[in-house]
């Protein structure tokens, strides 16, 4: 079977319609309708009733998602293993969210190049979803996201448990909705947020990235929700101060991985990011880090 007929068919899964299917591979709507309709007639099967809302699964398509991602994520180890550097035995791919590469994962590249020299590693960084994604099609390995989303056939291993706390450059640890960055630290705290502020106003800046908002508000002034071991030694410096009442949230960060992919080179690099996340930089001052695997 040609494999790209495999990942345009978890595509379509992923996307809901062929439209956006073709869309996210660059290809027109009738290639993609020739793949699948190539792919129903090796089967024998119709994989998809489609309808005005986009594409829903048979029967027979539902059985098949598990094959295609066996097929896919096997093709995608073989070729990595084929195309592995001189001197290097095996390798791994890791991908995470923009929040997080720094500083865990570039700890994480250290830890490896220490603990397992002869492994090729590649780390890319990535939108959650769309690492998500690639975890099922087998472009990488596994992910390191805040508050992952449960899917089908995932794993989500607990990595530390941080708190996200409102600080001020306010010397008396009051702000005001003129001085508010809105930080982006996914659905999860957008609602959290939304329900403990239903009355604010939209903040005047927005802000998809931490580190950017920090410089930002460390330069000009104002207020915004960070992780509590990143604005730790401001806090101490007295460059930032909490805000008064302001609600504390969760932000757990986990590595995200198939089940059938736990074990070799992996369960190694998944000892380097426990490592790595044990280290006092990354966790709440106040809080024990997590260091037990939760599925």
């Amino acid at each position: 079977m040609d494999i790209e007929l495999a990942r345009t068919f978890l595509e379509i899964v992923a996307s809901g319609s062929f439209v956006a299917a073709a869309e996210r591979l660059h290809l027109t709507q009738t290639a993609v309708s020739a793949r699948i309709r190539t792919l129903e007639q090796q089967l024998g099967r119709s994989l998809f009733v489609r309808n005005k809302a986009g594409a829903r699964l048979t029967p027979a398509g539902e059985r098949f998602v598990r094959h295609a991602n066996s097929l896919v994520q096997g093709w995608e180890r073989a070729r990595q293993h084929v195309a592995l550097p001189p001197g290097r035995r095996e390798g791994i791919s890791i991908g995470g969210e923009p929040s997080i590469w720094h500083p865990l994962l570039a700890d994480w590249l250290v830890w490896m190049q220490r603990a397992c020299p002869d492994v090729a590693l590649r780390v890319d960084i990535d939108m959650p979803g769309r690492l998500l994604d690639r975890i099922q099609d087998g472009s990488l390995d596994a992910a390191v996201l805040y508050n992952p989303p449960q899917r089908a056939g995932l794993v989500a291993e607990l990595l530390l448990e941080e708190k996200l706390v409102m600080v001020t450059t306010s010397q008396d640890g009051r702000t005001d909705a003129d001085r508010y960055v809105q930080v982006d630290w996914g659905p999860s705290f957008s609602a959290n947020h939304r329900a403990a502020f239903p009355d604010q106003p939209d903040a005047p800046v927005t802000v998809s990235l931490g580190p950017l908002a920090l410089t930002y508000i460390l330069t000009v002034g104002g207020a915004g929700y960070f992780r509590a071991g990143t604005v730790a030694p401001f806090l101490a410096r007295g460059e930032l101060h909490r805000v008064r009442n302001a609600p504390e949230f969760s932000h757990s960060a986990s590595v995200v991985y198939t089940a059938e992919g736990d074990g070799g080179v992996l369960a190694r690099a998944r000892e380097g990011l426990r490592a790595a996340a044990r280290r006092k930089a990354y966790a709440d001052p106040s809080q024990p880090v997590a260091a037990r695997p939760a599925v």
